[in-house]
């Protein structure tokens, strides 16, 4: 049972099994006695224990905050933060750009926001942002954007990124190189010391000849080390992107020497249709720690 609250500490009526939500503490205190035990709190973590007759917390633990909460911390702030009436917005796609999607759809549908409209990097976020009474435009008509607002599946210290794990880093790229502020929203498990170490850098590619393709990523200079797989669909077919495209998904044992040579070497292939290394692009990267959110600028 909740007693009251005292600036940002929680007060709690002795003897009570009680749910403490930590917003600003880096402890939790009952005015009436001590805490029994110490720990690290962290935004929206749960603290749960048994207050004794002096105040005393007893058996405490903490439910840490879930990825999922991460990420949409990180895109609620993005739009919050970023995104105001009358702006041309760039939708990502992927489950952290899922919330930001979420929040706009949220502060139209509040009347806090009005006369947006905004260009989805995929069918499934035009699916959501149709759901959610998004209006939706279309680069034809609004080449310029206000901001552009997406995930990513590595972060480096100098906030270049890999992208297009979740398949859509051709219309990622279109719409959010068009962008004058382009705003990254993470948990802190994307951040790198190099990209291409945690996982694939894709390269969307043509369905002709795609093997001969996938030969000359294999082969080149700026990648040498990298293995190169097609990308399959849960049926064991090649994954198609929404723009009937197929996917080169390269692997590192050590971060790519040099990004910038590498995706000059990567344009340069007639058939390369577009890579997921977003370079030079990032104007804030949100981040979603445990311990709260962080934002970095270049």
């Amino acid at each position: 049972q909740w007693f009251g609250r005292r600036g940002s500490v929680w007060v709690v009526r002795p003897g009570n099994f009680v749910g403490m939500r930590v917003l600003d503490l880096g402890f939790v205190h009952a005015p009436l006695g001590g805490v029994k035990g110490s720990f690290h709190s962290c935004s929206s973590n749960v603290v749960r224990g048994r207050v004794g007759l002096r105040g005393v917390v007893h058996r405490v633990g903490i439910r840490m905050q879930s990825v999922d909460e991460l990420k949409q911390a990180a895109g609620y702030k993005a739009v919050d933060d970023y995104v105001t009436s009358g702006m041309v917005v760039g939708l990502g796609t992927g489950s952290t750009a899922y919330f930001a999607v979420e929040r706009l759809g949220q502060k139209l549908a509040s009347g806090e926001l009005k006369d947006i409209v905004a260009i989805p990097t995929s069918i499934r976020t035009k699916d959501q942002a149709e759901g959610l009474k998004i209006p939706l435009v279309t680069l034809d008509t609004h080449p310029i954007l206000d901001v552009a607002i997406d995930g990513a599946d590595e972060v480096d210290s100098e906030l270049n990124l890999v992208k297009g794990r979740g398949g859509a880093l051709l219309r990622e790229k279109m719409v959010e190189v068009q962008a004058k502020k382009f705003i990254v929203i993470v948990d802190d498990s994307k951040l790198v010391s190099g990209l291409g170490i945690s996982g694939a850098m894709p390269v969307e590619i043509t369905p002709f000849c795609w093997q001969h393709s996938l030969n000359r990523l294999l082969n080149a200079p700026t990648l040498a080390g990298c293995t190169a797989k097609l990308r399959m669909d849960a049926n064991g077919n090649p994954y198609v992107t929404d723009n009937d495209n197929y996917i080169v998904d390269l692997y590192f044992d050590t971060p790519i020497k040099d990004p910038k040579a590498a995706a000059e070497e990567i344009n340069s292939m007639v058939g390369i249709v577009e890579h997921g290394l977003f370079l030079d692009m990032t104007t804030a990267c949100i981040i979603a720690k445990s311990g709260g959110i962080e934002v970095k600028t270049k």
